[in-house]
């Protein structure tokens, strides 16, 4: 497949898991609704996928997992998703992000729609750029020691058989569904900052975004650049929406690259540019498209098939949490 079309095949996959995502939204939205009322019988199955909604959730199953407990049963598909997209990204990058992600869909799709209403882009200041990027890893760094490290293997099984953590998934429904004004305004604004910069909560905000491109750092994968075929005409590095400086790199292997394809999908002269393993065998963009795919739903398969997937929790529990 010419790289020229990976970009269209990269948006099919974004919108068809967007699409997932959403029906999962709504699914768990009825179902919530259904069990509020008091009903136990003939309602339809928590759509346990919903679980990818909760990272910190994640984290802390499988911080647990790793002090030596087993993965818990209280959100099982959290810590399967959560250990699913690390090792995604180990091996393929932080195409988690540019691929599956849905805040970086629409994220993407508000910069991309400003674009073509303005005809340019805003970026800012390198200085003042490089400050804010620090702000996802300090929450990282926030997280990983409070919930990792600081906690004991016991308090990681009380928190996460505690009722709090039980309906986590609710809870963040509730957020979205009864937002107060704070986060309201905080999501507004992050809305139009979306649409004058390129993707400002992913570059600046979100600490699991911070977490992959440090795993994807140890991927064997980069973009790789053939300095006898580049003519240094800089449109990878123009047209690169994290800011790499591609031009004067022989391989890009920054915590910043979200293997979007972009660099080498716009790369019209000698293919100078190209996805290796190990700076030596070239990937094609239908290999690397469908390894994406099918490693992040291999990894769910694996979870299911393992039984570490439904969650424990009774109907006639979540009338009792929801009841309170």
């Amino acid at each position: 497949m010419p790289a020229r079309y990976m970009q269209p095949l990269r948006i099919l996959v974004q919108c068809s898991f967007l699409g997932f995502m959403i029906w999962l939204g709504m699914s768990f939205y009825r179902f919530v609704s259904i069990v509020s009322a008091g009903v136990t019988e003939s309602i339809p199955a928590r759509p346990d996928g919903i679980d990818g909604f909760l990272p910190i959730s994640g984290l802390l199953g499988t911080a647990y997992w790793v002090k030596g407990g087993e993965i818990n049963s209280i959100h099982p598909a959290a810590v399967i998703i959560f250990v699913t997209v690390i090792l995604l990204s180990l091996m393929m990058r932080r195409s988690f992000c540019s691929w599956i992600c849905p805040v970086a869909v629409i994220s993407e799709s508000a910069w991309k729609g400003g674009f073509r209403l303005m005809r340019r882009k805003m970026r800012l200041p390198v200085w003042l750029d490089f400050i804010l990027r620090g702000i996802k890893y300090l929450l990282l760094v926030l997280f990983v020691y409070f919930i990792a490290i600081a906690m004991s293997p016991d308090d990681l099984f009380r928190f996460i058989q505690s009722d709090y953590h039980k309906i986590a998934d609710v809870r963040l429904l509730n957020f979205f569904l009864h937002m107060s004004p704070l986060a309201l305004g905080i999501i507004l604004l992050l809305a139009a900052l979306s649409i004058v910069l390129q993707n400002p909560f992913c570059r600046y905000l979100c600490p699991y975004g911070a977490l992959l491109g440090l795993v994807a750092t140890l991927s064997p994968l980069r973009v790789t650049r053939n300095t006898e075929r580049c003519v240094s005409c800089g449109v990878c590095s123009k047209v690169c929406p994290t800011y790499i400086d591609i031009m004067h790199k022989t391989t890009v292997n920054s915590p910043e690259c979200i293997a979007c394809w972009r660099c080498i999908s716009h790369c019209r002269f000698n293919e100078a540019l190209s996805m290796r393993a190990v700076r030596r065998f070239s990937v094609p963009g239908f290999i690397f498209a469908a390894l994406v795919v099918l490693l992040f739903s291999g990894g769910i398969m694996i979870g299911k098939l393992n039984g570490h997937w439904h969650s424990s929790i009774s109907l006639q529990e979540y009338v009792r949490l929801l009841g309170k």
